[in-house]
């Protein structure tokens, strides 16, 4: 026999993580929506050269890369910004710009298997492609901030920073050729510690005073407001710039809309993959630090250029589903709560098959989620246990004579129409 075993790395999910799981992703689809955002899709599989060096040297070594039965250099996609690029240059003339997209699926990467990370996970991500302005920027962020209210997450910060900034302050230090791997080095200081940075900064610009005066920049926003900490990245980098008057602007419109406690500027965050131009940002669950961030995007106006002649400037965000569904499970968030199968579990007499049939679909027409026990002449402990498998709360039993209702978590019982009016009540709160 073959061993039934999952390669590391993946799992199997079963039907109670799937169930929250796919509740979330409603909320999230339903809240993209409302923003006027549309559905689109990419294949796993692109050409090899589509998404090589798009990311970072270290992303480039995890990408699932193979010859194809044809003999094509292939390779599963690592995120869905990158393909995202590759179908506007495709699509531009189809969809016209601004274009607002969401996108959830699974992506791959061969990484190091950790707690709420996998190779294979889902990503969530909304972009808005064809505008650069402060106003596009903060609708990312708005959007960020509405999804994590629709999924009842209440502790939350949205670190926020601005490339171009830290491009300016690295150009004031002589170390323009030298900014991407100052980048993903700075990228790693949650991961590695400050000691580490200031070791690996210091190899990598030949002097420990620049290491030192990195290190002072990407901590300015300790202890400050943000304002205060934009203020003091202006001076480091050399006065206002059109980086700085953007980020005063998306502050201005955060405050606006009253959410701007949610953010905080945090000149460490960088982000490690290559394509971000302008602002970035990551997410942290304020009761759970230690997961990562949760949520994480920004600005990447010259990813698209790579694939066609016209500048398509993009911003975006991107929720790693199945870290926030670990880090919820680890909270005992209400939303993995509920895992129900189903809402009623109607259980035909001997004869009352057909009876039975139709009672489901009539409260299927009245919104309600109905599964059929399928085995004839079943012991009510055989019944029982699988409602409860399914987390079913409801037993509906029909007789010759009319039905009968068992609440399994009261174990009280009603008949005829007042039990299913009960259940209707009891569904809908």
């Amino acid at each position: 026999m073959i061993d039934p075993v999952v390669l590391k790395g993946f799992r199997d999910s079963l039907p109670k993580d799937e169930i929250p799981k796919k509740r979330i992703i409603r909320k999230l689809e339903d809240v993209f929506s409302s923003f006027g955002f549309v559905p689109i899709d990419t294949p796993v599989l692109e050409y090899t050269e589509v998404l090589l060096g798009k990311g970072s040297g270290e992303t480039d070594k995890q990408i699932f890369r193979f010859k194809d039965n044809g003999g094509r250099d292939v390779a599963m996609r690592f995120d869905l910004t990158v393909p995202f690029a590759r179908f506007m240059a495709s699509h531009h003339d189809e969809v016209g710009v601004p274009f607002r997209r969401y996108h959830i699926s699974k992506v791959w990467r061969g990484e190091n298997p950790q707690k709420g990370r996998y190779r294979e996970f889902i990503q969530c991500d909304f972009d808005i492609v064809g505008a650069d302005n402060a106003l596009s920027d903060t609708e990312i962020l708005s959007l960020m901030h509405t999804s994590f209210m629709a999924l009842g997450i209440e502790h939350y910060t949205f670190h926020i920073s601005h490339r171009g900034l830290f491009s300016l302050f690295l150009s004031k230090l002589g170390l323009e050729e030298k900014s991407i791997d100052v980048l993903r080095t700075v990228d790693k200081l949650r991961k590695i510690g400050e000691d580490e940075v200031r070791k690996l900064l210091t190899d990598i610009t030949g002097s420990s005073d620049k290491a030192e005066s990195i290190l002072s920049y990407i901590t300015a926003g300790d202890g400050r407001s943000f304002m205060e900490t934009l203020e003091e990245l202006e001076r480091l980098s050399g006065g206002e710039s059109e980086a700085s008057k953007r980020m005063r602007e998306i502050y201005s419109m955060l405050s606006a809309l009253g959410i701007e406690k949610s953010f905080v500027f945090d000149p460490s965050i960088t982000r490690g993959l290559d394509y971000y131009t302008g602002i970035v940002y990551e997410t942290f669950l304020d009761e759970l630090p230690s997961i990562g961030s949760v949520c994480s995007g920004g600005r990447y106006n010259d990813l698209a250029s790579l694939y066609m002649k016209e500048k398509t400037p993009g911003v975006g965000s991107s929720i790693g589903l199945d870290r926030l569904l670990a880090a919820l499970e680890e909270l005992k968030s209400p939303i993995l709560h509920d895992t129900a199968t189903a809402d009623v579990l109607v259980v035909p007499t001997a004869g009352m098959e057909s009876k039975a049939m139709i009672t489901a679909e009539k409260l299927r027409e009245k919104g309600l989620n109905v599964s059929m026990y399928l085995l004839p002449d079943a012991k009510m402990k055989r019944i029982y246990a699988a409602a409860e498998s399914g987390a079913i709360p409801y037993l509906l039993t029909v007789k010759e004579d009319g039905i009968s209702v068992k609440d399994l978590r009261t174990r009280e019982t009603a008949e005829g129409d007042e039990a299913i009016e009960r259940i209707l009540k009891d569904r809908k709160n």
